[in-house]
């Protein structure tokens, strides 16, 4: 089974940066697309970023221009920079992975934990 471990949230003021990652542990398995998601309180979780096996990447409006989605293969780990960051950024942000698992075994899809952003001065 696929695990997904997230890290790097924390408090920044506005203006301020901060890089998440979020590693897959596992055996045997390859993934399609790794995304990033946010949920505000009383708001529904969104999509803020996305980035497929072939590197194309995908972005909210909200968020574009500030934010960098990235991937290392080899360590089946994704990375989510953010930069310029604002307090309507403030949100608890979610790894999501959508792979398959080697030998035409069913796709998968997980998520992390998650991970607080809290942008305030």
């Amino acid at each position: 089974q696929v695990q997904l471990v997230e890290s790097g949230g924390g408090l920044v003021q506005p203006g301020g940066s901060l890089r998440l990652s979020c590693a897959a542990s596992g055996s045997g398995f390859g993934i399609l697309r790794m995304g990033w998601y946010r949920q505000a309180p009383g708001k529904q979780r969104e999509l803020a970023a996305v980035i497929t096996s072939r590197g194309t990447t995908n972005y909210a409006d909200s968020v574009k221009g500030r934010f960098s989605i990235t991937r290392d293969n080899a360590k089946n780990t994704g990375y989510l920079q953010m930069n310029s960051l604002k307090p309507e950024d403030t949100a608890v942000y979610y790894c999501n992975v959508r792979g398959y698992y080697f030998g035409g075994m069913a796709d998968f899809e997980t998520w992390g934990q998650g991970t607080q952003v809290t942008v305030s001065s």
